[in-house]
């Protein structure tokens, strides 16, 4: 089975570009910023069901900047825990299947700490997870400056949770991974939940549209094919254009498999 391509619409732009989304009958994974989590009230989040009136498959981007659910520090670790607490909260209400949140481990950073760090940050997802279990959520963590799988492949076999899993970033792998494509699903894919599509040419996380930049999409594909993974795809490419560019590009891809 297939499952629907969402684009990716940051909360605060989803009124600009509501027209665009409803004329398209857009599937949606929103990104919740900590400001936005600050400012929003429960009766906005409930008007957003309201006027989502096609009735989109939902997945949410939880806040990631300055964000550490391993830290050392345990008031960074605090507001980070808070900061996934309301992000859940509004995944009470929308009910999307999948949020994505980032893991950061730094494997630099953490160089002599690495064993405070994941248990700082198992027992973080484990709350999460408890929260999440109860509303049908599935929890993706996606790798941002990661140069193989080994910390978050470790990660969610300590997690130990079936809901758990793996966010593939295209652009992301590009720009920082030192290993193949190849090795990132021997290693994630059987917890591979969602993937995030987006290109470019190894220099700058540009977010451009599928086809524009130097990542081998015919080979992203074709693993997927190959290993029988059929994630939830999400578009996140960062202008009208070449989102729909994407979406079919990512169309033509699907005919293939």
């Amino acid at each position: 089975m297939i499952e629907p391509v969402h684009i990716h619409v940051p909360y605060q732009l989803l009124q600009e570009y509501y027209n665009f989304i409803r004329t398209g009958r857009y599937d949606l994974e929103i990104y919740m910023s900590a400001q936005v989590l600050d400012q929003l009230e429960i009766s906005e989040i409930e008007s957003l069901a309201g006027a989502l009136d096609w009735k989109p498959a939902l997945t949410l981007h939880g806040p990631f900047l300055d964000m550490n659910p391993g830290s050392i520090d345990p008031l960074i670790r605090s507001v980070t825990q808070n900061r996934f607490r309301q992000l859940l909260n509004v995944a009470t209400i929308l009910r999307p299947r999948v949020a994505v949140f980032h893991a950061a481990y730094d494997s630099w950073r953490y160089n002599g700490q690495q064993e405070s760090w994941f248990e700082n940050s198992v027992n973080t997802w484990r709350s999460v997870m408890d929260v999440a279990s109860n509303i049908g959520l599935r929890v993706a963590i996606e790798n941002i400056f990661e140069e193989n799988p080994d910390a978050l492949h470790e990660l969610i076999e300590k997690v130990g949770h079936k809901n758990f899993g793996f966010c593939f970033d295209t652009g992301h792998f590009n720009l920082f991974s030192r290993v193949s494509m190849e090795r990132w699903f021997e290693s994630l894919g059987e917890r591979l939940l969602e993937v995030h599509l987006h290109d470019n040419d190894g220099t700058a996380d540009a977010h451009w549209a599928i086809g524009r930049g130097a990542i081998d999409f015919y080979k992203f594909f074709n693993l997927l094919r190959k290993n029988n993974l059929f994630p939830i795809l999400t578009v996140e490419a960062h202008h009208k254009d070449d989102v729909e560019s994407s979406l079919h590009q990512v169309k033509e891809f699907i005919k293939t498999r």
